[in-house]
């Protein structure tokens, strides 16, 4: 597949040694801005899906091509926040069919576990982990995107299917732990 027809420049530029890095078309703002905040975080939900997906066991074959799928979903929203305000949209962005093929994802997933009864501790199985840490970092890209929903508009899009990214993440951790045959454990409030 053809990537975004970016061109990457040597490794370092040394243009972000005065705090600030820099846009699609050229823009500069600061490393700590609310929409690097947002870019950094989908990013590190990327590296972390690489993680999950290189630990799969062969018994979850078919939960790999959902991964990759999401990984590069994940650079189609970085694309888009990549862009300034007010600047020219990327050719490709999250579409209400990506909102849409995610919630297949999780009806289809939590048709493979058992319905649950309360809430469950995450783990289990190692890739069960593996997706709750996924899930965990999802969540938290979901509301660096509402804080800078808060003070630039991110299209209702972006943020329906980061909503949605972390139920599929959850389901495929339950649905994980299933396949592999081991049980969900409840929180004991008791101790």
């Amino acid at each position: 597949m053809a990537s975004g027809g970016e061109i990457i420049p040597r490794l370092y530029t040394r243009t972000g040694d005065n705090g600030t890095t820099g846009l699609a078309h050229g823009a500069r703002v600061a490393k700590d801005s609310l929409r690097i905040h947002a870019y950094g975080t989908v990013d590190e939900l990327g590296a972390q899906l690489g993680r999950l997906e290189a630990g799969l066991p062969p018994s979850l074959d078919d939960f790999r091509p959902v991964v990759r799928r999401l990984q590069h979903q994940l650079f189609i929203a970085q694309s888009e926040l990549a862009v300034a305000r007010g600047g020219k949209p990327p050719a490709h962005v999250i579409q209400s069919r990506h909102v849409a093929e995610l919630e297949q994802e999780i009806d289809r997933f939590e048709a493979r576990y058992p319905e649950l009864r309360s809430f469950v501790l995450p783990g289990g199985s190692p890739p069960a982990a593996e997706f709750h840490v996924a899930r965990t970092v999802a969540r938290r890209a979901e509301r660096e995107l509402w804080r800078l929903h808060g003070a630039e508009p991110v299209r209702p899009e972006l943020l329906q299917w980061a909503n949605r990214l972390s139920d599929l993440l959850f389901a495929m951790a339950l649905a994980a732990n299933a396949v592999l045959g081991v049980p969900e454990t409840a929180p004991d409030y008791s101790v």
